[in-house]
């Protein structure tokens, strides 16, 4: 006799995917693989998980949860996305992965804090020297993007069109990790699912608009080419970081495209956002990689492809 085998959804306040991936995901396991919230209290030391994977939604806002999600991963639940990983990225770094793979970035500095970090002082920075912005702005061109290396959801991002606009945006920033990176005057502009690391889902996508008006409907047909490139950029973006769901945002300048933003492990699913036939897509996808992923374990990675990726591109190995 079978054992029903459970894969758990640790999620916050979105209603419409959850739901919808736990009916499709019910209506596809055969009674074998089921799916529902997980219920999480106190964390014992000998915990015994009764999820053969969970899909994690959350834990980037919820601490707590995301070393709940270590300790089961170290427990042999699979767990998309992977929890240590997650922990240890951020969207600077993620430029260096886009360089192991061939994927183009726009020109990126990585900024000092403005404001002091928490129970640091002046002795804490002996290392750190004045940053000479004339050379920065001088690599970076206007206009800038500032934004958080760790973060996400377009929160503290500023365009900055001269150096006073800049200052001012900088000054705002707190003791956040600040990256400023070359703003590309795109003609195009591409959000893209990747599910499993197989699956892909090309979206237009306008960043200039409201967010519910961004996914754009009705766009033109892209020419097979360019829609070969953003495929290959997306998988390889994805491969390289081991995400099994993620969404990889590409602006096209000259025919080239640029990787925006692509370290999106938990990407909007919701339904009212993305329209009925993004969402239809996501759920359908994610349902299926799922249930592969319990009936097909996978062993536990640390870092996805990076570091063989990073080798091979040098002629190392």
């Amino acid at each position: 006799m079978s054992t029903v085998r459970r894969i758990g959804l640790l999620f916050g306040m979105e209603d419409t995917f959850p739901w919808a991936l736990i009916n499709a995901i019910d209506a596809r396991g055969g009674g074998e693989i089921t799916a529902a919230p997980v219920e999480i209290s106190y964390l014992r030391d000998t915990q015994h998980f009764d999820y053969a994977l969970i899909l994690d939604r959350i834990s980037h806002e919820v601490p707590y949860y995301r070393t709940f999600l270590k300790v089961a991963a170290a427990r042999g639940v699979q767990v998309v996305n992977n929890p240590f990983w997650w922990s240890a990225d951020d969207k600077y770094f993620g430029n260096i992965v886009a360089e192991s793979v061939g994927v183009a970035t726009p020109r990126t500095v990585l900024l000092p804090h403005k404001d002091r970090p928490p129970n640091t002082e002046a002795n804490s920075f002996r290392n750190l020297r004045l940053v000479d912005w004339d050379e920065v702005f001088g690599y970076l061109g206007f206009p800038i993007f500032l934004k958080p290396a760790y973060g996400g959801g377009w929160k503290d991002v500023y365009k900055c069109d001269t150096p006073a606009e800049f200052f001012a945006a900088y000054d705002n920033t707190r003791d956040l990790t600040m990256m400023a990176q070359e703003a590309i005057d795109f003609e195009d502009y591409y959000r893209i699912y990747v599910i499993g690391r197989k699956h892909v889902h090309v979206m237009r996508y306008d960043p200039k608009q409201p967010h519910h008006l961004r996914y754009v409907l009705d766009a033109p047909r892209t020419e097979p080419a360019l829609l070969t490139r953003l495929r290959r950029d997306a998988l390889a973006l994805s491969e390289a970081l081991g995400y099994d769901m993620n969404t990889v945002e590409l602006a096209v300048r000259g025919g080239i495209p640029y990787a925006i933003d692509f370290t999106n492990p938990a990407p909007d699913a919701d339904a009212h956002s993305v329209g009925p036939a993004n969402f239809t897509w996501i759920v359908d996808a994610m349902a299926e990689t799922l249930i592969d992923r319990v009936r097909n374990p996978l062993p536990l990675e640390l870092t996805g492809a990076w570091p063989q990726t990073t080798a091979l591109a040098r002629g190392h190995v």
